[in-house]
């Protein structure tokens, strides 16, 4: 039924632009259930099993009780083969990229290893999210662990492992906040497994995602409460420069870290932003090289957003018919150049100076990540999944918002009229459906208050951040990046808006953009071009359910 659909996803509408997309929707979000995922006497007391493999070797011998894949795997469990989804575009390709290679039998010993007196893996259970494989393993000791692998998609070979580890390290030992205790971790994947991975203790509690709709409104404001003092603490690590953390013995050379604390450094950027490892996406270096960090400072930083955007432009336009609101090669390098001069004169300003600290915030405090205590789901026992967590300046995370604050039934009136014929009669929302919409938008209200309180009392740079958001300055800033992922009309909008505010916002001297009367014009249609591919995107989404990348479960897809 959904295979008519492919051709009308575009893979430049699943993007993070424009501001409709539903809060909490993001393809790196767990697939099927849920996913586990200061000086070197700190890190060898946290991480006491990673070991050399030689060593490991001696230890792992083979024995009577060895795992045999065959009596545990099923073609839904296979755990070399991505089987939790598909996409509507390019669904091949992206599947392939989560296909791993490796010897599972490996992994499930080296899961074993980590529990004293356990002998085999009795059964596992296979979950999947956009960038990782996890395996919750049970041991024949009762026992549970979970080992997790990545997708060549999460980011860049060797850092993107080392990294996750190194700040789940890092939030263990400067914070309170309650995270996976690592067991063993590899990020060379020359070891017996063929793959890295990192085997971490299974988490205490439940999905707060499985708690939440059956709790009451207080005990949503008591768990956002404890959410935001989490936050908090996050938000007040200092730290020197912008990029991703890592061990001091992080495999990267000299010239790309930056020592700040005995036993870590801040090394290369692990997004995906600035890597060429997306499926879908192709990068091109060869006029420019990569700028993957770190950055000492703003301008540094500012200008590998530049440097990104026209990393994603290719060196002729494409021979396929490309709608008009896309843009050309020659117009998105124009407007990439206004970016930069843009950029140039707004990262001066007192105000972006103000709130451009480095800054490390979870990329994304959702309900899936965050583990509670069955008996009290207010108590956090857990947040889980650090993977690409990172070192932004404070103003990256203005747009920062938890799923608490979505509500699921907002958009219903929306999207009804959107489904339904011109000439088909409307439903009319019954005074149940009504009394429940509104129970549910008082209560995300009173989260999103007490939340925004503690902020301002708190961490009031963040707040004041969080304020201006969605203004036209720090919009342009976050998305000046992705012109051709995105379209050149989606960025051309927040240059036209950002250069017509310039005055009222502050900003000293002139806009360096100045649009033509006949650029305005043109972009008038093109942009109402733009917003109707947006339409009909959200169009597709509701009628297939679909995340905001395409993917549709693979219990909802029929060939």
């Amino acid at each position: 039924m959904l295979g008519w659909l492919c051709n009308l996803w575009q893979p430049a509408l699943a993007k993070k632009t424009r501001p409709t997309l539903p809060i909490g929707t993001d393809s790196s979000q767990l697939r099927i259930g849920s996913s586990i995922r200061q000086s070197e006497a700190v890190q060898k007391a946290l991480f006491p099993r990673r070991r050399h493999f030689s060593d490991i070797d001696k230890q792992q011998k083979s024995n009577t009780n060895r795992l045999q894949e065959q009596d545990l795997i099923s073609k839904e469990s296979d755990p070399h083969q991505y089987t939790a989804g598909y996409w509507l575009h390019r669904t091949q390709l992206q599947r392939q990229a989560r296909s791993i290679d490796f010897n599972f039998s490996a992994l499930c010993e080296k899961a074993v290893a980590v529990f004293p007196g356990a002998g085999s893996v009795v059964r596992y259970d296979k979950l999947e999210g956009g960038f990782n494989r996890a395996f919750i393993m049970h041991l024949d000791n009762d026992k549970k662990v979970v080992a997790r692998i990545p997708f060549r998609v999460a980011g860049p070979r060797r850092l993107t492992t080392h990294s996750e580890v190194a700040t789940i390290s890092y939030i263990r030992s400067f914070t309170k906040i309650p995270v996976p205790k690592v067991l063993d971790w590899s990020d060379d994947d020359s070891n017996l497994t063929g793959t890295e991975y990192i085997i971490m203790e299974h988490v205490p509690g439940v999905q707060l995602a499985q708690k939440w709709p059956y709790m009451t409104p207080l005990q949503h404001l008591t768990c956002v409460e404890h959410l935001a003092e989490m936050v908090i603490e996050m938000v007040r690590l200092p730290f020197p420069a912008f990029g991703s953390l890592y061990f001091a013995n992080a495999p990267i050379d000299y010239a790309s870290r930056i020592e700040f604390a005995e036993g870590f450094c801040i090394g290369p950027h692990c997004g995906r932003t600035y890597w060429d490892r997306n499926a879908s996406e192709a990068r091109f270096y060869k006029e420019r090289p990569p700028n993957q960090g770190p950055w000492a400072d703003l301008e540094a930083y500012s200008a590998a957003l530049i440097d990104v955007g026209f990393s994603r432009i290719p060196k002729a336009d494409p021979t396929e018919t490309r709608l008009p609101y896309r843009g050309s090669v020659q117009e998105h390098r124009r407007l990439l150049d206004h970016s930069r001069a843009i950029l140039k004169a707004l990262i001066k300003t007192p105000t972006i100076e103000n709130l451009a600290s480095p800054t490390l915030l979870h990329p994304d405090l959702h309900m899936r990540n965050l583990y509670v205590s069955d008996d009290d789901p207010t108590s956090i026992t857990a947040i889980i999944d650090w993977q690409s967590t990172s070192i932004e300046p404070l103003f990256a995370y203005a747009d920062y918002i938890p799923d608490y604050a979505d509500n699921p039934l907002k958009d219903q009136p929306a999207m009804k009229k959107l489904l339904n014929r011109d000439d088909a009669e409307e439903t009319p929302e019954t005074r149940e459906e009504e009394a429940a919409r509104k129970r549910q938008e008082n209560d995300v209200e009173r989260c999103i208050k007490i939340f925004e309180v503690m902020m301002l009392g708190f961490v009031q740079k963040f707040h004041e951040a969080r304020v201006m958001g969605d203004q036209p300055v720090l919009r342009f800033i976050r998305y000046c990046d992705g012109s051709w992922r995105d379209s050149a009309a989606a960025l051309r909008q927040e240059m036209i808006e950002l250069s017509g505010r310039w005055e009222e916002l502050g900003l000293p001297g002139d806009c360096p953009y100045q649009p033509t009367e006949e650029e305005l014009a043109e972009h008038a249609k093109q942009y109402e071009d733009f917003k109707e591919a947006e339409r009909l995107r959200l169009g597709i989404r509701g009628l297939t359910g679909c995340d905001s990348d395409g993917w549709v479960a693979a219990e909802d897809w029929e060939a």
